[in-house]
C-alpha cells in the first residue's frame, strides 16, 4: 500500500494569497494536485494543512474523493515542509508500505510520471525513489517505511533535501523528459505564465 503526503500548510508568502485555492482549470491548484495522484493510482492521500486550513479543507472536500483526507499541522508558523512532512507521515496506518512526497503547489505534475514512480517502487529494489530532469531532482519521490524513522526523528532546520543527500547511496533516480517535476507556483507571475502556458 503507497500513500501519498501532499503538503499544502505552506504560508503563500511571496503569492499574497491563498495559492493552493487559486483557480485551476475547471478546479484548484490543491485540486489539480490530488486529481493527478488519485488517477495514477495511489491507494490514499492525505493533504497537510496549515495556514489557511478551513480554504484548503474545503478545496480538498469539494472533489468528493473516496481515500483522501486532511490532518492540520500547528507548527505551520515555523514555514517548515519537513516538519508538516513528519506530521503526514505520522498520521499514516500501519498498513501503509511508502509515501509518495509530492507538493500542494505543483499543479504540473503527470499521471505518467507518477506511475512510472509506483512502478519503479513495486519492482523493488532501493527504498527511494526520486524523479531526475537533466540530473536535477524534483518531485514527486517515493520513501519506504525502512526510511521514516529517519524523517520523523529529524531536527528543525534539517531539510528534506539534506535526507536525500545523505540517502543517495539507497536511491534509485528515475530519469524523466519533462520539467515538471521542478516546477511550482509561488509568486502571481508564476501563476499567470502558469495559467497561460498550460491554457487553464
Amino acid at each position: 500500500m503507497i500513500a501519498a503526503v501532499v503538503l499544502a500548510a505552506g504560508l503563500s508568502t511571496r503569492m499574497g494569497r491563498p495559492k493552493l485555492i487559486l483557480p485551476w482549470g475547471s478546479t484548484t491548484i490543491i485540486g489539480q494536485v490530488i486529481a493527478t495522484l488519485v488517477r495514477a493510482g495511489l491507494d490514499e492521500v492525505v493533504v497537510v494543512t496549515g495556514a489557511s486550513r478551513a480554504e484548503v479543507e474545503a478545496a480538498v472536500r469539494e472533489g468528493h474523493w473516496e481515500a483522501v483526507w486532511t490532518v492540520f499541522n500547528p507548527r505551520y508558523p515555523l514555514d517548515d515542509m519537513l516538519i508538516s512532512l513528519q506530521v503526514g507521515m505520522a498520521a499514516l496506518g500501519n498498513k501503509v508500505e511508502a509515501a509518495l512526497v509530492a507538493l500542494g503547489d505543483q499543479p504540473f505534475i503527470e499521471v505518467e510520471i507518477v506511475r512510472a514512480l509506483l512502478e519503479a517502487y513495486r519492482a523493488g529494489g532501493k527504498p527511494l525513489i526520486v524523479p531526475s530532469y537533466h540530473l536535477h531532482r524534483g518531485h514527486p519521490w517515493i520513501v519506504d517505511r525502512s526510511l521514516w524513522l529517519d524523517l520523523l526523528s529529524a531536527t528543525l532546520g534539517t531539510t528534506m533535501r539534506d535526507f536525500l543527500h545523505a540517502h543517495s547511496q539507497q536511491t534509485t533516480y528515475i530519469p524523466v523528459e519533462s520539467p515538471s517535476i521542478l516546477r511550482d507556483v509561488d509568486t502571481p507571475e508564476d501563476y499567470t505564465r502558469s495559467t497561460s502556458l498550460y491554457d487553464v
